[in-house]
């Protein structure tokens, strides 16, 4: 068994670690920043990719009789129950489809349904994302695709497939309504094909690495807005006890309004009460928490809260706070090496990013009090609460859709 040392320092309540991380090393261009970057967010797949994973999982996923840490329920069993139960957001159910009809149009475009093929968007550990118009009504969606017997044989841990994950995520997005969140629209399963599609908005914007702040950086009245619909987002999901696990800007998809909406529950997990605990560390390199990085139990929602501190410092900065020149070196700096920010940076800003990317979990800022900061709320004021289905048929509120948090107002837990 591999131990790990640590020491307090007294530097901003934050704890630094001291430590030899069991992970692979190996090398990654440090004269091209942008390879460096493709490397450690996602692989590349090519456009024949057809849905098998390529073997890559965290290293800390199991203990070490190869079991995940008892944690009650599990997320699909959470899920089941609210959905039996009703508890669910969505005023509209997801379209549920068992009959798949795949052929062609006159001008020989590749069809599903009453969905055109447009083009490739995307790709992923599992499958991969195209673009498909609609035939009856001529909007366009993201369609996820999957082949379910490369997802039944890959395995994510001793008693999962990816199977398993692909649907939690489409019991996780059935529950789910928020103006920052993509939404589910659709699911195709024929159980007499292979083929598998999650049938998704299409957030037609992209996000932006170019504006006004430093090179390759948005500028702080971009970012701060920005910054506001993430939490927004994210603080839904976390009131309704799921975690994302996955938050940097690939997932994060900007429409031409320039609205944030939150997508990509591929690798998130829900739980019950405040039972956030977890073993599996499955997200991104450069946005895990420094406590993901132990091979310890940690707690999904302060992990969550870490990476938008990483992608607010993207925003701002248009580099990442810790990146190395290996997987390694990248754990070793998220847990050793102190933050940097310019001595010019507004203090407020400086103020928000130390509390966000305070590696210790439990002095780390939560994001109720990032709601409330004071270069979040600027000039906008708190963010709005949305007030979903749920919540307000729980406090037999008439539909509305948001409210204003001040001091004193009484938040519903």
């Amino acid at each position: 068994m591999q131990l790990f040392y640590f020491r307090v320092m007294g530097c901003c309540s934050c704890l630094w670690f001291i430590w030899k991380p069991k992970r692979r090393t190996q090398p990654i261009s440090a004269g091209n920043h942008h390879l460096s970057q493709e490397f450690l967010l996602d692989e590349e797949i090519d456009d024949d990719y057809d849905g098998s994973y390529n073997g890559e999982t965290s290293e800390n996923a199991f203990e070490e009789d190869g079991e995940l840490p008892n944690r009650g329920k599990g997320s699909e069993e959470i899920l089941r129950f609210r959905e039996q139960s009703g508890m669910i957001c969505r005023q509209f159910p997801v379209k549920e489809t068992e009959k798949l009809v795949r052929s062609e149009d006159e001008d020989g475009n590749k069809m599903i349904n009453e969905y055109v093929r447009v083009c490739k968007i995307g790709a992923g550990s599992y499958g991969k994302v195209v673009l498909y118009q609609s035939s009856i009504d001529g909007k366009n969606y993201a369609i996820k695709a999957f082949h379910k017997s490369h997802l039944l044989k890959l395995r994510v841990a001793p008693s999962e497939t990816a199977m398993s994950d692909v649907l939690r995520e489409v019991l996780i997005m059935k529950m789910l309504d928020h103006p920052n969140i993509v939404n589910l629209i659709e699911v195709i399963d024929d159980p007499n094909t292979d083929h598998f599609y999650m049938v998704l908005e299409y957030v037609d914007g992209k996000w932006v690495w170019e504006g006004s702040g430093p090179p390759g950086g948005i500028g702080e009245n971009t970012a701060r807005k920005y910054l506001r619909d993430i939490v927004s987002g994210l603080m839904y999901l976390h009131a309704h006890n799921i975690v994302h696990g996955d938050i940097k800007p690939d997932n994060l998809l900007v429409t031409r309004s320039g609205t944030v909406k939150i997508g990509d529950f591929s690798v998130s997990q829900v739980f019950e009460g405040d039972n956030d605990a977890l073993r599996r560390s499955p997200g991104t390199p450069v946005f895990t928490a420094p406590e993901c990085c132990l091979e310890l139990n940690y707690h999904g929602k302060e992990a969550d809260t870490w990476a938008v501190g990483v992608t607010l410092y993207c925003m701002i900065l248009g580099q990442y706070p810790f990146l190395g020149e290996t997987l390694q070196d990248t754990y070793d700096k998220i847990v050793n090496n102190p933050l940097v920010l310019p001595n010019e940076m507004n203090p407020q800003l400086k103020d928000l990013l130390e509390g966000l990317l305070c590696k210790d979990p439990k002095q780390r800022m939560t994001l109720d009090s990032v709601a409330s900061h004071s270069w979040v709320t600027g000039e906008d004021g708190p963010i709005p609460l949305y007030l979903c289905c749920c919540k307000r048929n729980s406090l037999g509120l008439k539909p509305q859709t948001h409210m204003t948090l001040t001091e004193s107002d009484e938040t519903p837990n």
